[in-house]
């Protein structure tokens, strides 16, 4: 086995033991990148001297016989939108193609205390807006598992990193699925935890009431290690929460549970196949004594994805309105005027799929259509909140698909955003009402990996960790 293909727990127990060096490990890491980076392109750029610094800080706390945490000296990767200090943020824009940050975003300080390795940093769908990151100003990230598919998105390319052995684990955001959605094409463990339950501080924001940082990495074991380590109240966000006093697994065991499957998320429009290796998988959990039931998830299905669709549009408006070409960021030259000034800016700086939604969010907030757009969807957000709730009554957790389909092709969806929108149909009520779920490789269909979903009550991630756990059918 090479360094490389080391899980977390795999190359801490290596360096512990003094079988390699936090150096060697890195050093693996970046010759895999330099292989194979310029195929795949999941890294924007490199941090080698500060992870080459880290792992050496990392081999003189060894060799002093100190204690090390479990991500001491372990290579990560850093999606583009959360704030390294003295590295580039882009967010996958050229409206910030030269933006330094100035201070680390929450988790990334947490791992800088746990003693991580910054790799460097992943391209995404710019400002996170995309579910195949193709999408990304500097260029498309492509599936590992095939060179011609998409890796999902917006976190493709910190997923594509993991998948590829290129980091031994790494960061994403998850707004709409944008976590979970490119784990199930590229066959990794992907987590979007509850809403406040890790600090967005240093996320660079697309919609505020959506977005949440979370782990991907090979394992749910290895998932739950970074979990842990960036989990928590932050004075600096005031939506973050402490989770301590939630965050338990039930005394259940698997074969106790009572697991939902809404009848909505198995029904027209789903490949056949990709529901035949997920409804095998959780056969796996019918064979042991759980109990499946059935569930209604009404406004959920029906109504979920357009109601994302207005409300997250809307705070993207409101958001972006900062990117002028004023305070930092790109700005033209030789304009006539102040108004030249902005809406050239953002007229060559923005992408197209970013201007499509500041305009969508522009027009539902405007007089006239506030009331019948944004109002009603925020309604019909309470509704689907709701289902959870009444279901939540009588299942422990919720397993769905990821996605209707495996890994698309390339350019197969850019010209018809309403079919890339699509493809997120099985996540948005999720995000919509802030609850926990992981995405986990479950099988493969056309040799291209599916994920299964599990869902769970608000700050349960230890009982989702638990139950996907279950499941050691890992293929990456």
């Amino acid at each position: 086995m090479e360094l490389y293909d080391l899980t977390i727990i795999q190359a801490h127990q290596g360096l512990i033991k003094k079988d390699f060096s936090a150096l060697d490990l890195c050093n693996a890491f970046l010759d895999r990148i330099e292989k194979s980076n310029k195929n795949i392109f999941a890294f924007l750029q490199l941090s080698k001297n500060l992870a080459i610094s880290q792992a050496k800080l990392v081999d003189g706390l060894i060799s002093k016989g100190e204690k090390i945490s479990f991500l001491a000296g372990i290579p990560l990767a850093v999606k583009d939108n959360i704030l390294v200090e003295n590295l580039k943020c882009t967010a996958g824009s050229k409206i910030l193609a030269n933006y330094i940050a100035p201070y680390d975003a929450t988790v990334i300080k947490k791992l800088k205390d746990q003693k991580a390795v910054i790799l460097g940093k992943t391209n995404l769908d710019e400002f996170a807006m995309g579910s195949s990151t193709e999408y990304s100003a500097f260029g498309p990230t492509k599936n590992p598992h095939d060179l011609t598919r998409v890796p999902g998105g917006s976190s493709g390319g910190s997923v594509a990193a993991t998948a590829a052995n290129m980091c031994c684990y790494a960061l994403g955001s998850d707004t709409c699925g944008s976590i979970r959605q490119p784990a199930s094409f590229c066959g990794v463990v992907g987590l979007k935890p509850t809403y406040g339950a890790v600090s967005r501080y240093g996320l660079i924001a697309m919609a505020s009431s959506f977005d949440q940082i979370g782990p991907i990495a090979k394992t749910v074991k290895d998932t739950k290690i970074v979990l842990e380590a960036i989990k928590g109240r932050d004075p600096l966000d005031s939506t973050s929460v402490n989770t301590e006093q939630f965050n338990n697994a039930s005394a259940k065991s698997i074969k106790d549970l009572v697991i939902g499957l809404p009848k909505e998320y198995f029904a027209k429009g789903i490949d056949p196949r990709v529901e035949k290796v997920v409804k095998s998988a959780i056969k796996q959990y019918e064979a042991i004594g759980a109990d499946i039931e059935e569930i209604n998830l009404p406004h959920s299905t029906d109504h979920a994805l357009a109601t994302y669709y207005i409300i997250m549009p809307s705070e993207v408006s409101a958001n972006l309105a900062r990117y002028d070409g004023i305070k930092y960021g790109y700005s033209v030259t030789n304009s006539k005027d102040l108004f030249d000034v902005y809406s050239t800016t953002r007229a060559e700086g923005l992408g197209e799929e970013v201007k499509r939604r500041i305009m969508l969010g522009t027009f539902t907030l405007s007089a006239g259509y506030y009331d019948a757009y944004y109002l009603r969807a925020q309604k019909i957000r309470t509704l689907i909140k709701k289902d959870f709730e009444k279901v939540f009554k009588k299942v422990d957790v919720i397993m769905t698909p990821v996605s209707p389909t495996i890994a698309f092709k390339i350019g197969e969806k850019t010209r018809d955003p309403l079919s890339m929108y699509l493809s997120d149909i099985y996540m948005a009520a999720v995000n919509l009402v802030g609850l926990p779920a992981i995405s986990i490789p479950v099988g493969k269909v056309e040799n291209l990996p599916v994920g299964l979903q599990i869902i769970g009550k608000a700050f349960q991630e230890e009982e989702i960790l638990k139950v996907a756990d279950f499941l050691k059918s890992y293929d990456i």
